[in-house]
């Protein structure tokens, strides 16, 4: 009865109200920054000391209760920016959809000689989205608590599509910042790649290494990153709950393989994308341009779904259209 509901609210276009379902999570609030409490009690027993990233990882917490928009945007009465410490050196960070529709998730990684965000967003104007600002404090507050000299930042992104580099220009003169351009030369030259997309590259943030994994079909520079530290593999717009749109067919076939055979081949806690468009009814998606999902799907995903969207591909085939499943929809020529 609540699908019938939910999808007759879909096909009438407009915004359901429902019953919100959401996990409570016990945190404290320090500067709009959800921190667990076992995520507390690390911080303050760490001493100010070379970190060891060591390769048994830590289990990071993704049990968040992910703001995701409100019924008069105009009235929201949240951040524009949600953070969230999914453990002491990693915060998610997550647009306001009130702010823009897209909502687009970004990643800031902490390692002993500089941090590594990954996305800046869909919105350039740090009057209403302010990345640089939100970013420079939480590299601030762990700076207090893991004091060093001379830190750096690198800015990089899963692709180049706008939603996910709007506020570069935010962090053009910052002081000891790196940014990475979005495009596939500036992708190739940065990281080294000289036979893209065959093989992965690395980032050394000071003890924690991170992967760049060659991820065309979606944008052609897009890349996926594996944090050795959490586990994590960051996909960016190649897999989500959500619509997954293909602009390269057999780059994104070949893609979703590669990241099989990483999953394959390496610890994985999560893979996390950068949006959450389905619904928590399985096979519903929320219309696109809406800026309230109550009722949205949690936003990491397994390596058994990242399976079933490679049995997904297999069946598509590269038939054009709009293809439904319960976790995601692949979308190939069908604007």
């Amino acid at each position: 009865m609540r699908r019938a509901r939910l999808e007759a609210d879909f096909s009438k276009g407009e915004t359901p109200v429902t019953n919100t379902r959401r996990r409570t999570l016990i945190a404290g609030t320090l500067g709009g920054i959800t921190i667990s409490a076992s995520t507390l009690d690390a911080a303050a027993a760490e001493p100010s000391r070379q970190i060891a990233f060591g390769p048994e990882g830590c289990e990071p917490d993704l049990e968040v209760d992910w703001h995701a928009g409100w019924p008069s945007s105009k009235h929201d009465p949240e951040p524009e920016i949600q953070s969230h410490a999914a453990d002491e050196h990693t915060i998610v960070m997550r647009q306001n959809k009130s702010v823009n529709y897209e909502a687009p998730f970004m990643f800031l990684l902490f390692g002993n000689e500089r941090a590594l965000l990954i996305d800046t967003g869909a919105t350039p104007e740090p009057e209403y989205f302010p990345l640089r600002a939100t970013v420079d404090g939480h590299v601030s507050d762990w700076l207090d608590r893991h004091p060093r000299r001379k830190y750096e930042l690198v800015v990089a992104h899963t692709h180049g599509h706008g939603d996910h580099k709007a506020a570069d220009a935010q962090f053009a003169h910052r002081r000891r910042t790196t940014v990475v351009g979005p495009g596939l030369d500036e992708v190739l030259a940065h990281y080294g790649f000289d036979d893209w997309p065959a093989t992965p590259r690395e980032i050394d943030l000071g003890g924690r290494v991170v992967d760049v994994i060659p991820g065309p079909g979606h944008h052609p520079a897009a890349t996926v990153f594996y944090d050795r530290w959490t586990r994590m593999l960051l996909t960016g717009d190649t897999f989500y709950p959500g619509r997954l749109y293909v602009d390269d067919w057999n780059a994104f076939e070949t893609t979703v393989d590669t990241l099989v055979a990483w999953c394959d081949a390496h610890p994985v806690s999560h893979v996390v994308g950068c949006h959450v468009e389905m619904s928590v009814l399985p096979g519903v998606s929320y219309p696109r341009g809406w800026t309230y999902q109550p009722d949205e799907a949690p936003l990491p995903m397994t390596a058994a779904q990242l399976r079933e969207l490679q049995a997904a591909v297999r069946e598509i085939g590269g038939a054009p259209g709009k293809h439904v499943y319960d976790a995601f929809e692949v979308w190939y020529q069908a604007e």
